[in-house]
């Protein structure tokens, strides 16, 4: 997930960064401090992979702007927006959703789920670097602990971290309750009740509009998307 190098990237660069200055923050005036120009290039690709770094990208930019109301919610805004573009990751996420609190996670487990429907996609030495990488970022995130045995553990769930979450569902075309049942929130954790008054805090906070009326709500972010995104979103919404 790289927490500590998009922690330092973010406080450094001005939210209206480009790509290009995002890059050349990291490669040519190495504020993140890597000590050879391949490394420094390794981590300019590896982050815009994980996160875009482009004011272009909605996602980037929701990201961009949750991001430093509270340090807390971050582990869990990096991890969302990993999940998102990472498809290796997400293969891994069955494995933690599924185990309850308490409940340890080897890594020989999350070797085999790697390998399982493709046994020679990967030697042993990936198996087990992929593995080692994917149980660091979910333990990053707040859903295991301890440094060699892992174990499940409840992350800190913010209301910038609701708001991200619905966007993210909003972006694939849900609306109303349906934004609140979205893999996304699922990932969360926590009731529904809970949800709602974090989604209701972000509201006061100017970070989505939420309107409810007994059991029918209303969830927009007027100011997350352009308006040709916001077009190229309604058009997803009549296909499905």
């Amino acid at each position: 997930m790289m927490l500590d190098e998009l922690r330092a990237l973010l406080a450094q660069v001005p939210a209206a960064a480009s790509r290009t200055d995002y890059v050349t923050a990291i490669v040519e005036r190495n504020q993140l401090g890597k000590p050879t120009r391949r490394t420094r290039e390794l981590t300019a690709r590896h982050l815009a992979a994980l996160y875009g770094l482009d004011p272009a990208n909605p996602l980037f930019r929701a990201l961009r702007r949750l991001w430093p109301h509270d340090e807390r919610a971050q582990p869990l805004l990096a991890l969302v927006v990993a999940l998102a573009r990472d498809p290796l990751l997400r293969m891994t996420w069955p494995l933690v959703q599924d185990r309850p609190v308490g409940a340890r996670l080897p890594r020989e487990v999350v070797e085999r789920h790697l390998a399982h429907d493709d046994p020679e996609r990967f030697s042993a030495a990936s198996l087990t670097s992929f593995a080692q990488n994917t149980l660091g970022t979910w333990t990053a995130a707040g859903f295991l602990n301890g440094r060699v045995r892992k174990i499940r553990s409840a992350p800190v769930v913010q209301p910038e971290n609701v708001a991200l979450c619905l966007f993210l569902g909003y972006l694939e075309g849900r609306s109303g309750q349906r934004l609140f049942t979205s893999s996304w929130m699922q990932l969360l954790g926590l009731p529904l009740d809970a949800l709602e008054a974090l989604a209701g805090v972000a509201a006061e906070r100017g970070w989505l509009v939420l309107r409810q009326a007994g059991d029918v709500k209303e969830v927009r972010f007027p100011d997350m998307l352009t308006i040709d995104e916001e077009r190229r979103r309604q058009a997803v919404v009549h296909v499905l």
